[in-house]
């Protein structure tokens, strides 16, 4: 197992909680990213910087990613096609998207930017906060759990 992370727009509380677990456990973490981005020099993390283009990040994750992979996104797209794949995909917010609720969250997402495109002043996602922090740390943890690791 591994876990890769869509790191150009990962908040970066999330990213050290990330950096704190693979240590920890001992699981591999892919960051991709297409910025340049501090990361902490360490066995258990490695890097793939991808050209800037729309979307390759994502097209490499997507690539690498199998079943039993988690990956960290708020990408709705990318993880539609990453849990087609089979593998796992988890919200920076603490949430899984899961093959019984991908679809449905693709279509409000696409729904938004359509409206969006229109020039619907419809907001965009509340401010990321403590809560968010804590609710992808425990689900991480259990992630982690279930599949024969501890954060210790």
């Amino acid at each position: 197992m591994r876990i890769f992370m869509d790191a150009d727009a990962c908040p970066r509380a999330i990213k050290e909680i990330l950096f704190r677990a693979v240590a920890r456990v001992n699981v591999p973490l892919v960051m991709v990213y297409n910025l340049k981005l501090k990361i902490p020099e360490t066995p258990n993390i490695s890097v793939i910087d991808v050209p800037g283009g729309l979307d390759e990040a994502d097209d490499k994750i997507v690539e690498l990613a199998a079943p039993g992979d988690l990956v960290v996104t708020a990408d709705i797209p990318l993880a539609d096609r990453v849990v087609s794949r089979g593998a796992v995909a988890l919200n920076p917010r603490g949430t899984f998207y899961t093959p019984e609720t991908i679809k449905d969250r693709l279509a409000v997402r696409n729904l938004m930017d359509q409206l969006r495109g229109q020039g619907a002043n419809i907001g965009g996602p509340p401010v990321f906060n403590h809560q968010d922090r804590r609710a992808f740390a425990n689900e991480l943890d259990k992630f982690l759990a279930k599949h024969g690791k501890t954060l210790g």
